[in-house]
């Protein structure tokens, strides 16, 4: 008799992506999606590289880094002289876009994941709830933090504290926009200890989330408030004082690197840099304030 055959035990890493893909399968069947086109088969070419790119550049950025790189930062971003223009190729184009109500009932249905989230115990144990996100679910431009502070972690709501009324002021006032204009979130969906910043893995964990909430915006633009944000989305170990100042790529989104509003609280001269930043998002976007 032939020794019995034993399947290869499982990593935790197959077992997340196996968790994510079902987890999104189940997302697309409650919005009322229930079939997939079939993608036509790929000429045999050199796979593009996947770690975001630079694509535009304002202005001389400072290669002084307000805090260290982040411990779970990987690659330098990749410089290219690549135009957005190359993103509408047809064998890259992205399914057709959700409708609001759709892009509500996701988020929705993922919010109730997060909230029973419990990967990461030291957070679990500390959170008073989840903060998942807010704003508009069509909007163009969402604004990307690192973690809930103790007036999110109170409120569930995030950037509801004194860096929250700055990023207000720069929404509104600056870019003469509505804090409903726009959607709200961070990388790590529970408050650290004491405020500390997320570590690696706790960011790992929440990686799933915070790239179905990208998936299902789909936003035009990102800004990134503060290292923490701009590191981890764009998987670089590039300090913010160099990642600043210009654009970047995150799968089909224009991203902007700045400081982050509880920094500016800490260091107000740094406010004209941020308003640089600023005014070349809103260029960008086309936004011209009156």
């Amino acid at each position: 008799m032939s020794a019995p055959h034993h399947q290869p035990a499982k990593t935790d890493k197959d077992l997340n992506i196996q968790q994510a893909i079902l987890q999104q399968l189940e997302s697309l069947q409650a919005a009322g999606i229930c079939d997939l086109p079939r993608a036509a088969p790929l000429a045999q070419q050199p796979s593009p590289p996947t770690t975001a790119k630079t694509i535009a550049s304002a202005s001389q950025a400072s290669d002084t880094a307000i805090t260290n790189p982040s411990s779970h930062a990987k690659t330098e971003p990749l410089v290219s002289s690549t135009s957005r223009a190359s993103l509408s190729d047809d064998s890259l184009s992205a399914p057709s876009p959700l409708s609001c109500e759709q892009r509500e009932q996701q988020l929705t249905i993922l919010n109730k994941e997060v909230e029973k989230c419990t990967r990461c115990p030291e957070l679990v144990g500390n959170r008073t709830q989840t903060v998942f996100g807010v704003g508009n679910p069509n909007a163009r431009l969402v604004f990307f933090g690192e973690a809930p502070g103790a007036d999110e972690d109170k409120q569930g709501e995030p950037f509801v504290g004194r860096a929250g009324k700055l990023l207000n002021d720069i929404i509104s006032k600056g870019m003469g926009l509505q804090r409903s204009d726009v959607y709200i979130m961070n990388v790590v969906k529970c408050r650290p200890p004491g405020n500390r910043n997320p570590s690696g893995a706790e960011a790992d964990n929440c990686r799933p989330f915070f790239e179905r909430q990208f998936e299902i915006i789909r936003p035009e633009f990102i800004c990134c408030l503060g290292a923490i944000a701009a590191t981890t989305l764009l998987e670089t170990n590039v300090s913010i004082g160099r990642l600043r100042g210009r654009l970047h790529e995150y799968r089909e989104s224009l991203v902007l690197a700045t400081y982050h509003p509880a920094y500016l609280l800490r260091n107000p001269s740094a406010k004209k840099e941020v308003w640089k930043d600023i005014q070349l998002l809103m260029a960008e976007m086309g936004i011209r304030k009156t």
